[in-house]
């Protein structure tokens, strides 16, 4: 019984964060943040990493500032690490995690870059380059290497792993 009510708490928790993605990507990017902050207070420093990691992730789309972009994907990246076999029971639920880890890392190639550190961002553009063999070969997985693929063009690197191929915007997630 406990269980199935930790099981829809947290059901409840990503469909919130569902609720915040919806209302930025149709525009209303203060409303998603605020939510989203609302949310982060609720959820805790030391709450469930998967829910931490997706919530910080979205969260750094929503901050007009590129240093505090950069703090929510280190959050994100940080919650990823802390996910652990029984949080993610099943072999789909490791599969989706270690997909999430191009993107994360991408997104702080991404952060460094508009700061002004090229070199940081080349660390984690390589890091997103090896951890893009994690991606199926569909949709999400193309995006995810083209915008690899856009960021070493823009960086003037063009090293293994980039696909060549026009994608969608940064945030292929």
């Amino acid at each position: 019984m406990a269980e199935r009510q930790e099981q829809t708490a947290s059901d409840a928790v990503m469909t919130r964060i569902g609720q915040g993605v919806m209302l930025h990507h149709a525009g209303d990017r203060e409303e998603a943040r605020t939510r989203f902050l609302d949310l982060w207070r609720e959820i805790g420093e030391d709450g469930d990493a998967l829910q931490r990691c997706t919530l910080a992730h979205y969260m750094a789309d929503t901050q007009d500032d590129p240093a505090d972009e950069l703090a929510w994907d280190l959050r994100a990246l940080s919650a990823a690490r802390e996910l652990t076999d029984d949080r993610l029971a099943g072999h789909e639920a490791e599969v989706a995690v270690r997909a999430l880890y191009p993107s994360l890392q991408l997104n702080l190639a991404a952060d460094y870059a508009k700061l002004g550190r090229s070199e940081a961002a080349r660390t984690h553009l390589r890091q997103a380059r090896g951890a893009a063999e994690a991606l199926a070969d569909d949709s999400y997985g193309d995006g995810v290497r083209a915008a690899i693929h856009r960021l070493a063009s823009r960086l003037g690197d063009a090293g293994p792993g980039s696909t060549g191929e026009p994608g969608p915007p940064r945030r292929a997630s």
